[in-house]
């Protein structure tokens, strides 16, 4: 029995190309790769795939992109797109983690659910061909939705997958690929407005500030989706929560390296100064924590840190803005 990989998000167009081959008989086993910067639902891009995994009943691996990826990201070789995304980077990095997992398991081939002309830097006829010769997987990379208006690849001329069963889909339109999940009977799938946070130019602008402070541990790109940030002049950032959802984040987020501050008394975000114990830090960062508080416009604001509390003037717009990385 032929085997194959499934590059496998959890959205559509993977949960499709997988189905597509599920129907020739092949064994399918799925690999997720997980991202700080995936936005395809709040529950997460892990929860989204575990879930569709489940519903095609093959089993998935996860996979953690960590160190050497924060390095790809920085300098990739092949460029960004429109914000700070290196796409055909990331896939040629994804890829080769999917190489090693197939030759781990003895797969024949890699599944994608590419779609010709889907996306504008990866997925064109040139990208898709420089992604297969530098991840190693020339002719093993099967793209189901639009294997018609390809080449034929190694396992269907191999015999292990029948090219006329395969799709001829090209363009960025979704309306084929709706059309097949609902001949499919799928219905649970993740809407196209998810995507990755590179692409957004304002998360960019916070990336490449962040890259320039050398801040790249996991943990601070993670601080990157929230918040409003802050650079103060001693190099360190404050992060200030916007709404309740992202105060929690924040205090999970913190380590005893960083200061949390809230306002007393009064309603107010709370307020995260990262790595710092510094006296000058603290009150810029209490000050800051005033001007979002209901306070703003009084003259002075108690703000508690470890303890202790102290009475501060809410900063004025003009600071405000200067300090302002967004």
């Amino acid at each position: 029995m032929a085997k194959a990989v499934c590059a496998f998000s959890g959205g559509l167009d993977s949960i499709l190309a997988c189905r597509l081959i599920l129907d020739q008989r092949i064994d399918v086993l799925g690999i997720n790769f997980v991202s700080p910067f995936c936005t395809v639902t709040k529950k997460g891009c892990r929860y989204e795939a575990q879930k569709a995994a489940g519903q095609l009943g093959i089993k998935l691996k996860i996979v953690p992109l960590g160190e050497g990826y924060i390095q790809m990201l920085k300098q990739p070789r092949h460029g960004y797109g429109s914000g700070m995304n290196p796409c055909i980077d990331c896939r040629i990095f994804t890829f080769r983690l999917a190489r090693d997992y197939m030759e781990e398991v003895g797969a024949d081939f890699l599944i994608t659910g590419e779609v010709l002309g889907e996306r504008p830097m990866s997925q064109h006829l040139a990208a898709l061909k420089l992604i297969e010769r530098e991840s190693g997987l020339t002719g093993r990379i099967l793209r189901p939705l639009s294997a018609r208006l390809l080449e034929p690849t190694i396992p269907e001329m191999q015999g292990l997958v029948d090219r006329a069963r395969l799709l001829s889909i090209q363009g960025r339109s979704r309306k084929p690929q709706i059309a097949l999940a609902r001949q499919f009977g799928i219905k649970d799938y993740p809407g196209p407005a998810g995507g990755c946070l590179l692409t957004d130019k304002n998360f960019a602008r916070r990336l490449k500030e962040a890259f320039a402070h050398n801040e790249e541990t996991m943990r601070e790109l993670k601080m990157l989706r929230v918040g409003r940030h802050f650079r103060l002049q001693s190099g360190r950032k404050v992060i200030v929560g916007r709404d309740e959802r992202e105060n929690k984040i924040l205090a999970n987020l913190g380590t005893k390296e960083d200061c949390w501050l809230e306002p007393v008394d009064i309603p107010g975000p709370l307020t995260l100064l990262i790595k710092s114990r510094a006296e000058a830090d603290i009150e810029i960062a209490a000050r800051l924590c005033a001007r979002y508080s209901d306070g703003k416009n009084l003259a002075g604001v108690k703000v508690k840190w470890n303890g202790r509390v102290l009475c501060v003037a809410p900063l004025d717009e003009n600071s405000v803005n200067e300090m302002r990385i967004d």
